[in-house]
């Protein structure tokens, strides 16, 4: 039935042939779609409210509330006007329908705003179309008793899936696919399923990159089919005003609460902030640059810390999708005991997160703190070519924060990159979907909590790893400091052209390339004796005090490293370190950093040492490395007969080009 309503209500588009080509016939059909809808909700109560509004004018009171109250509506309407009687005055009809407009209460008038409704409205008159939409629309009945909200919802969605195939180069700007959205659902509500199927549970749903909605959506229907007298309560957040219009008019039709959906940026302006959530889910946009949110988020980062969103680190600017992370692990119930339920999360990001940036940067201070408060659940690889405006490599994230015992401490690794079937037709960069097949099998995986090792030559596709194999140190590997100092035209003009040494008076200059022209000639393999020689010399030229600063200059300058020559040390004997020697090594949290070193770098390098004050704490998560496949090379007489193949087709072809 609510199939066979949307496909109703899509045929009026026919009306648009002519003036509107085919991918324009949504912006016309979804605002009138929830025009009619709300037009049919208000009809009951329409008399009475025009009759109190009329009432309390002039009385300094403020209608919203008192009509809100008195009726137990979360919108309104004040106009005199109805679909009916607009379809009975086709002169007047665009004044009117904008009178209708306008007349809506403001948390409803946004919707239509975001639309650009009166601007299409008097587009649609001066393409003479408007009577003929707005007279079909009233014909269609729209009322909750005739069409129930859970139908309307499946109505509405299915209108802009119609809008989104019909606009292929932007269909990745309306929705995320529904089979992605349903593998996310299914995990998300995995370890809920016994307290899900309670009588009339109330759970809560939150989206911060809501888009037109359809996360929401799909978690909805399938919260409600798994349990018909559940009740879930759905909120998100989107900064497009189109996108936001297109959400919260589906949220409305599904009768969810008309301020559960914010219109704003949620990096800068958190439309729920202090409020937690049972389940989050969010496919941000990733790859994308926060330069412009930049000076909000570092604010609230070094001045809140952990008491605000951004407390584990910011990630580098040009891709933003961890801030996202973030704010969704702000909006998970904080667990305090046994008998707090927690929040579960899932989210869609590109591979950079997993291990983009090294110890110490912001990326993996990130996931440091994740992986330390044992929030991560599962990694989930997706196969590529699966969304419609990219075809690179996506991951499923799950995190909670109240982890069933057997997955306390533990995280699960899922790959199921080569589960798909192809689309014959192709949908922008879409070319792959996930079966229903698909996902039963990695909701089954996820479900097994299996480290499996592949089964009869086939690879592996699940693994769980402990928290602390994610973790590496990285240690700062130095090699003794041991230069050969000797003067030459060349290291001279190179010592005077340094920026310290060059920006001196043309007469101290002079004194410099006196002193060191007095050096030619002579070799020294220990800076010990060198820097004796240099100051007398430089002394006699009449430098009498060059300062530390410029004595490093020079002898860094002249120095070359000879393993011949003596090590350079401190002024506590220890050797100084070489930085054109300089190294770092990751070592697995899992091993003893000496052990390591003894192992692996001594008995390649035996003077070498590691500098303990630069070792960092990082975390990876090498997504692929885990899961590895080796490939053999292709045998060499197989190459070759290939090889002798081609020499005799291409033989051939220059012999025709010959004749």
């Amino acid at each position: 039935m609510a199939k066979t309503n949307a496909t109703l209500i899509w045929n009026i588009a026919n009306l648009l042939r002519g003036p509107y080509q085919p991918n324009q016939y949504g912006d016309v059909i979804l605002p009138f779609t929830i025009l009619r809808r709300l037009d049919a909700i208000l009809a009951p109560t329409k008399d009475q409210v025009l009759a109190e509004y009329e009432k309390i004018q002039g009385l300094g009171v403020d209608p919203g509330i008192v009509l809100k109250n008195k009726f137990n509506l979360p919108f309104f309407n004040t106009s005199k006007y109805t679909f009916a009687s607009l379809a009975a005055n086709a002169e007047e009809v665009a004044a009117n329908l904008i009178d209708y407009i306008e007349h809506f209460s403001p948390n409803i008038r946004d919707v239509f705003e975001g639309f650009s409704l009166p601007t299409l409205v008097m587009e649609l008159e001066k393409k003479n179309r408007l009577y003929d939409i707005v007279k079909e629309f009233a014909n269609v009945d729209l009322h909750p008793d005739v069409v129930s909200g859970h139908d309307m919802g499946y109505i509405f969605e299915e209108l802009i899936r119609k809008f989104a195939e019909s606009n292929n180069a932007q269909a990745g700007d309306h929705f995320t696919p529904r089979e992605v959205i349903a593998l996310m659902v299914d995990i998300l509500f995995a370890e809920k399923d016994a307290e899900l199927t309670k009588p009339g549970i109330i759970r809560e749903i939150y989206d911060p990159a809501a888009g037109t909605g359809g996360m929401l959506s799909v978690a909805y229907d399938h919260l409600t089919k798994m349990n018909p007298n559940a009740n879930p309560v759905l909120y998100g957040q989107e900064i497009n005003a189109r996108s936001y219009a297109m959400c919260k008019s589906d949220m409305i039709v599904k009768g969810q609460g008309v301020d559960n959906i914010y219109l704003g940026d949620t990096l800068t302006d958190d439309g729920f902030s202090g409020r937690h959530f049972d389940f989050l889910i969010s496919n941000p946009p990733f790859g994308v640059s926060w330069n412009t949110q930049q000076a909000p988020v570092t604010a609230e980062h070094e001045e809140r810390g952990h008491a605000g969103r951004f407390g584990p680190g910011l990630p580098r600017v040009s891709d933003g999708s961890l801030l996202f992370l973030m704010h969704l692990i702000s909006k998970m119930r904080p667990v305090h005991g046994p008998n707090d339920k927690g929040s579960r999360l899932a989210i869609v990001l590109n591979g950079s997160p997993l291990f983009s940036g090294g110890a110490g940067s912001g990326e993996s201070s990130i996931r440091q703190w994740i992986i330390e408060n044992d929030l991560l659940d599962a990694v989930i690889a997706l196969p590529t070519d699966m969304f419609y405006n990219t075809g690179i490599s996506t991951y499923i994230w799950i995190l909670d924060n109240s982890k069933p015992a057997e997955r306390q401490g533990k995280v699960q690794l899922i790959d199921s990159s080569g589960m798909f079937g192809k689309m014959r037709k192709s949908l922008g960069s879409k070319r792959k979907e996930l079966r229903d097949e698909d996902i039963q099998a990695v909701a089954q995986l996820y479900a097994d909590f299996t480290n499996d090792s592949g089964t009869n030559g086939s690879p592996s596709i699940s693994k769980t790893l402990a928290n602390n194999e994610f973790g590496y140190s990285t240690i700062i590997v130095e090699r003794p400091l041991q230069l050969r100092f000797e003067v030459t035209v060349d290291k001279i003009d190179e010592a005077l052209a340094v920026k310290s040494v060059a920006r001196l008076k043309e007469s101290e200059q002079v004194a410099f390339r006196n002193a060191l022209s007095s050096m030619t000639g002579q070799v020294w393999n220990d800076r010990a004796e060198f820097l004796p020689e240099l100051k007398k010399a430089l002394y006699v030229s009449g430098i009498k005090k060059p300062g530390a600063a410029l004595m490093k200059t020079l002898w860094l300058t002249i120095g070359e490293p000879d393993p011949e020559a003596k090590i350079c040390t401190n002024a506590k004997g220890q050797p100084e370190p070489d930085p054109s020697l300089r190294d770092s090594e990751n070592v697995p949290l899992t091993q003893d950093i000496q052990g390591y070193f003894e192992r692996e770098i001594l008995p390649h390098v035996p003077d070498a040492w590691i500098d303990t004050e630069k070792t960092k704490i990082g975390y990876e998560i090498p997504f692929t490395r885990h899961f590895y496949r080796y490939a053999p090379p292709r045998p060499l007489d197989e190459i070759q007969r290939d090889l002798r193949v081609l020499v005799t087709e291409i033989q051939a072809m220059l012999a025709e080009v010959g004749a």
